[in-house]
């Protein structure tokens, strides 16, 4: 096994210990997060429903970024995923991560999903 089939293998073991513990409800749906090597997507999920309430990502247009893999563009889609989870009615969620570290691009879209206005 190569080094990056061992760093995929490694982080979908810490998704899913994380996974046991955080679950999305109706009142608190969870926002999971996947970051691919260019770009960001950022969901939130009512798992007992088994449904997408609300998504954004890097790939939209929407997000005003013009260069899909760095910090800036991360915090475009958490302001974006914000305001449209505002939109729908929801104010708080809990975090998911999905097995990355937390800094880097992925801090940057909680960061700016926090002072868009979701507590988590």
């Amino acid at each position: 096994m190569d080094k990056n089939q061992h760093k995929g293998v490694r982080r979908q073991r810490r998704h899913l210990r994380v996974r046991k513990s955080v679950t999305g409800t109706g009142e608190r749906p969870r926002l999971a997060v996947y970051k691919s090597v260019r770009h960001i997507h950022a969901q939130i999920i009512d798992d007992l429903a088994g449904r997408t309430i609300v998504a954004a990502s890097s790939v939209e247009s929407a997000t005003g970024a013009e260069k899909p893999g760095n910090s800036k563009s991360a915090a475009a889609v958490g302001k974006l995923l914000a305001e449209r989870a505002k939109q729908k009615g929801i104010g708080a969620v809990c975090f998911d991560r999905g097995g990355f570290k937390f800094h880097g691009r992925v801090k940057a879209l909680a960061d700016a999903a926090r002072e868009a206005g979701l507590k988590f």
